[in-house]
């Protein structure tokens, strides 16, 4: 395993209320020294969570991308605010945003994106024992919630709306185990 560079400085040099660009110097154990840019995200990063209503159905949401500027299907997902457990956001975010809270809440997998020069972190989790819990959330308008049949999961991969990386890794975390409980075929 080679040994990290040695950050020699870094430099905010543009700052949003999502995120923070930052130019960092660097030398590599080879003498070589570079500049990198980064996004660096808030502490914390968010969280990405598969709710599965029943034996064969998960939930998804359709929200406007504005990244992309197109409406998306994705696992319901959001920010980790100060102070709370990845179990506690995910929790919050599928009572705001498709109406369930859960009694069971599992950790899957951390992952990232880009992390060539994005510090953000997802953590993918899984969502059961669903039952009828709203919260108001902060969209600007109704999230449309989508019942998905697990055993349709090869038309859900085709669907020209759903192209979220992180929603396509979280099916795949867990296909096994969906295999497993004979759900799909």
């Amino acid at each position: 395993m080679p040994k990290k560079p040695k950050i020699l400085s870094t430099k905010t040099i543009a700052r949003t209320k999502i995120f923070t660009i930052e130019r960092m110097h660097l030398r590599f154990e080879n003498g070589c020294e570079v500049e990198y840019e980064r996004i660096v995200s808030p502490p914390g990063g968010a969280v990405l969570i598969v709710p599965q209503l029943n034996d064969t159905t998960v939930l998804l949401i359709r929200e406007y991308c504005g990244g992309i500027q197109r409406y998306e299907i994705a696992f319901p997902k959001g920010r980790i605010e100060n102070n709370e457990s990845i179990t506690e956001s995910a929790n919050r975010e599928i009572m705001e945003e498709i109406g369930y809270a859960a009694n069971h809440i599992e950790p899957i997998k951390t992952v990232t994106v880009s992390p060539g020069y994005n510090n953000h972190q997802t953590h993918i989790v899984f969502a059961t024992d669903l039952y009828e819990h709203r919260l108001d959330g902060d969209e600007p308008e109704p999230i449309e919630v989508i019942p998905w049949d697990i055993n349709k999961l090869n038309d859900l991969l085709q669907n020209k709306e759903f192209t979220e990386a992180r929603s396509i890794a979280a099916l795949f975390l867990l296909k096994d185990r969906f295999f497993k409980t004979g759900v799909m075929q």
